[in-house]
């Protein structure tokens, strides 16, 4: 038996490994594999790799070491798993193996025992597999994710590939690509393909093909990115040239449109600056990007903003589109920040603010935020704090953004009580400045004398911004010599007085488009002590139309023309004095008629028209700042639309009976909407009468001159040009780094008064970013009032030299750290409710100026510039640029690292 067992051994021998291990004794192989802390009764840990070994060829191995004879005929020979195997081509596993009767598991340390002291049949693969750690337990991955992988350009040839739960998402890229014999200069990405037919994309290749939840038999799809930039699956938002030769269009890169989607030029404009900011636009074409993306952050967009922004950039830098169609990062803009949903317009410098800090978050280094506590200066050194200051922010925030657009600023905040002084080091974006707001305001009006064959006269007054009505009066005084005590302000909308000013009313009130109409009015009833002896009425015109119903007796009213306010002397306020005065004042526009046309009425008529019109014993003194009682109303003014003012006029009760005498028009009292009769009120004797002229179709038509009605002349002083003189941007920068005093609705919490103060605050530039932008706050919101400050702000293209501002002790080895060159603007055309963004940007690569009007783009020169229209300015770091221009050109994408090792910052990873 002996011989038997030798030549048992010897005939194996060629099949075992060569140069096996001296075997140790039966009994110390069978406690080395079943019972140490390297054999079958060790805990499986999660990730560690264990071997298939056949059922029959493991019991005869048993057998062997429990006999106890090593040169027993029961020698197992060396190790088969032919029986585990399919065929011995592809070597894939059989379906359905169940531990304990096909195969036993052995961790590494006891399969690699039994191989070196038996070896293992030649040609044979070991049978790893990986330790995985499943929801609540943990087991060896018997059977890996077999995966169906296929191209994009050819979904009928799939390739078949296993990979372990363990597997990271890199690995199934890698083996895609080799399978699929990408280039290293090709960018892939991959999508799954679910049994619905939609593709779902596989956005972050570091997770496991566990926490992907890919399942055997799943369909891998990979994209290979164009040559001009766009992906296959987005080609359908790529304009196309109208000419056949479009795919072969070779431009400058970098030099490419974007169109306008409705309203979304200010999405374009901000866009372009970003894409010409060097740096950036280089970190994102050499894919530095895809190895920071930061799937994880719960203040980021799961990264689909930093690759929606890549996407448009590749494009655009691909120099192989005139205008590309933004669509893509419209939607995505549009599902993570609301209130870019739709097409209404918005501001560039919003958007702008959003994608920074966006393309910040999906990109930041930091995976987990630690807490850090803000801390006062309490008394310390300046450089002390701001280096402290500068090291918490980028112990939270460290991205490429940070390393070039963020810089540090001084905060200073002085209690105006205790004289408590806090000072903050605190990072910024951008800088917001304030442009020289001029103290004086502009304004439109109409000027109705009370001369009738004057026209309205159309006025350009320039007025105080924090003035009243008072002084709105005084500057038209000077236009047209009429006392300002003789005058009334109105805002007249939709034929109606929507209000009437008193004199001490703040002008802010008034917008730049209400239509603003002062009236002349009698000096008896203007300002002074006692009674006054005229009463000033407001004047409504309506027509009269037939109502589209079954009651042909009822008529519809409609208001027309221009109100007026009328001058009426108390001792003639009757209907019949009330109708000559007003034919006498529409006397340019209203033909007066002849004596047959009026002789219809009767004599009862005439009589009952001399009523008058205000009771005797109702008093009509006072002054336009103390009114009386028919002068309240106008002097008070009218707060609403659908309200009347009150006051103690006298009610319907008190008018007389109106004349039935045939005439031009008819009177009627009205409320201050002039929409209803105020027969119909509630008589409580205290609303402002209103009156209205009430004429009939044909009269109308036949009396009335509504082209003379509407007319009226511009004042010399409409012509002339208010000239705003030219600000430097130097002076914008200044006013930021000025001492403020806080708003009511901003108050500051003192640490040593205990209580919120109206402190004083400074901000003075620390240190400055790589590319600086700067946003001119062209745009002026108050609680009265909304207007764009167009005046020309000048700044320079070159050497813009920030030192002055700079209060961080600074060496003599770093001068250039504070001298910036121009490279992009983003302009504003228009006023507040419309508008249109452009952009002038210089390339990176040529050094030319460009115009980009959305998906129009021109050159043009750097003398065209500067601008009433820019807005905000993007400036670059001279010592930036010089390192820039020295470093070799890396804009064609490098291989990708190699399976297992840590790519580079260099290198191109795959998504």
């Amino acid at each position: 038996m002996a011989g038997v067992a030798a030549d048992a051994v010897a005939s194996t021998a060629e099949d075992r490994e060569p140069q096996r291990e001296a075997m140790p004794g039966l009994e110390s192989q069978r406690r080395q594999i079943e019972n140490s802390e390297s054999g079958r009764e060790r805990p499986l840990q999660a990730g560690e790799s264990w071997f298939l070994v056949e059922q029959h060829w493991y019991k005869q191995w048993e057998v062997y070491v429990q006999g106890g004879d090593q040169d027993s005929s029961t020698f197992p020979g060396c190790i088969n798993n032919a029986k585990l195997f399919e065929d011995q081509v592809n070597w894939n596993l059989k379906k359905g193996l169940v531990e304990g009767e096909d195969y036993v598991l052995l961790p590494a340390a006891a399969w690699h025992y039994l191989v070196s002291w038996y070896g293992l049949k030649h040609g044979q693969p070991p049978i790893e597999r990986k330790v995985v750690e499943l929801p609540g337990i943990q087991k060896v991955e018997v059977y890996p994710v077999e995966l169906l992988l296929f191209q994009h350009s050819d979904m009928g040839t799939p390739h078949t590939a296993q990979f372990s739960h363990t597997d990271s998402l890199d690995l199934v890229l890698h083996t895609a690509r080799e399978r699929f014999l990408a280039s290293p200069q090709e960018e892939t990405r991959l999508w799954i393909k679910h049994s619905d037919g939609s593709f779902e994309r596989l956005c972050n290749t570091h997770v496991t093909v566990l926490d992907a939840r890919l399942k055997t038999g799943q369909v891998i799809v990979m994209e290979t990115r164009n040559k001009d930039g766009a992906w296959p699956s987005a080609k359908q938002y790529v304009m196309k040239s109208v000419s056949k030769e479009d795919e072969d269009f070779q431009g400058q890169p970098g030099v490419c449109g974007l169109t306008n989607l409705g309203n979304t030029c200010f999405m374009n404009s901000a866009l372009q600056c970003l894409s010409n900011v060097p740096q950036l636009t280089e970190y994102f074409l050499n894919n530095r990007y895809l190895e920071e993306l930061n799937f994880c952050n719960p203040l980021g967009m799961k990264g689909e903003i930093a690759e929606a922004y890549a996407d448009l950039v590749k494009q655009a830098w691909s120099g192989h589109h005139c205008s590309i169609v933004p669509h893509v990062f419209k939607t995505k803009v549009g599902h993570f920040a609301s209130q870019f949903l739709g097409y209404q317009q918005h501001d560039s410098q919003e958007l702008l603010s959003f994608l920074l800090d966006g393309l910040h978050e999906d990109l930041n280094r930091v995976k987990k935020k630690e807490y850090v506590e803000l801390c006062d200066a309490a008394g310390r050194p300046d450089q002390e704090v701001a280096q402290e200051a500068w090291q918490n922010h980028k112990r939270r925030n460290n991205s490429v953004i940070v390393d070039t657009f963020h810089g540090l600023f001084k905060s200073t905040l002085v209690c105006p009580d205790c004289g408590n002084v806090s000072v903050t080091f605190d990072p910024f974006c951008y800088l917001s400045v304030p442009l020289p707001v001029s103290p004086k305001r502009v304004m439109e009006v109409f000027y109705v004398s009370m001369d009738p064959r004057r026209k309205p006269e159309q006025h350009r007054l320039i007025v105080p911004k924090k003035g009243k009505i008072s002084d709105l009066c005084v500057a038209l005084s000077k236009h047209t010599g009429v006392q300002p005590d003789r005058m009334m302000v109105a805002d007249v909308f939709s034929h109606r007085f929507y209000k009437i000013y008193q004199l001490e009313d703040s002008l802010n009130s008034i917008l730049d488009r209400d239509d603003i109409f002062i009236y002349e009015v009698s000096a008896r009833a203007g300002t002074g002590e006692g009674i006054r002896e005229d009463v000033v009425l407001p004047i409504y015109l309506r027509e009269r139309s037939p109502a589209r119903d079954f009651n042909s007796s009822y008529y519809g009213l409609m208001l027309f023309g221009h109100p007026l306010l009328l001058s009426v002397p108390r001792d003639r306020l009757t209907w019949d004095a009330l109708y000559h005065i007003l034919l006498y004042r529409l006397s340019r526009y209203v033909a007066r008629p002849s004596s047959d046309d009026e002789d219809d009425g009767d004599e009862k008529g005439d009589t009952e028209n001399k009523g008058s019109i205000a009771k005797s014993g109702q008093t009509a003194g006072g002054s336009l700042q103390d009114p009386g009682p028919e002068q309240a109303g106008p002097s008070s003014g009218v707060v609403g639309r659908n309200r009347a003012p009150a006051d103690n006029s006298p009610g319907p009760s008190n008018w007389p009976q109106r004349s039935r005498r045939k005439q031009l028009f008819t009177l009627q009292t009205v409320n201050s909407n002039g929409t209803s009769d105020r027969m119909t009120f509630s008589e409580d004797g205290h609303a402002q009468p209103y009156i209205a002229i009430d004429w009939e179709p044909e009269m109308k038509k036949r009396y009335y001159d509504e082209v003379e009605a509407e007319g009226f002349v511009k004042h010399e002083c409409v012509s002339y040009v208010l000239k705003k003189a030219p600000v430097r941007l130097q002076e914008c920068i200044e006013l930021f780094t000025t001492v403020e005093t806080l708003e009511k609705e901003n108050p500051w919490y003192c640490p040593n008064c205990k209580q919120h103060q109206l402190a004083t605050k400074k901000l003075d530039l620390w240190m400055l970013p790589e590319i600086l932008i700067i946003h001119l706050k062209r745009f002026s919101y108050t609680k009265f009032s909304r207007e764009k400050l167009d005046i020309l702000v000048e700044f320079p293209i070159r050497d813009l030299d920030l030192s002055e501002f700079i209060i961080k002790p600074r060496s003599e080895s770093d001068p250039d750290l504070y001298k910036y060159d121009l490279i992009a603007v983003s302009n504003h055309y228009g006023g507040l409710r419309d508008g249109h963004y452009t952009t002038f940007a210089c390339n990176k690569d040529s050094g030319q100026w460009h115009y980009f009007d959305d998906n129009s783009v021109s050159p043009v020169t750097e003398d065209e510039v500067e601008s009433k229209a820019a807005y905000v300015l993007f400036y670059q770091r001279q010592d930036v640029a010089r390192r820039l221009r020295s470093q070799p050109d890396l804009s064609g994408p490098p291989e990708p690292p190699a399976c297992g090792s840590p790519p580079s910052s260099e290198s191109m990873d795959v998504n």
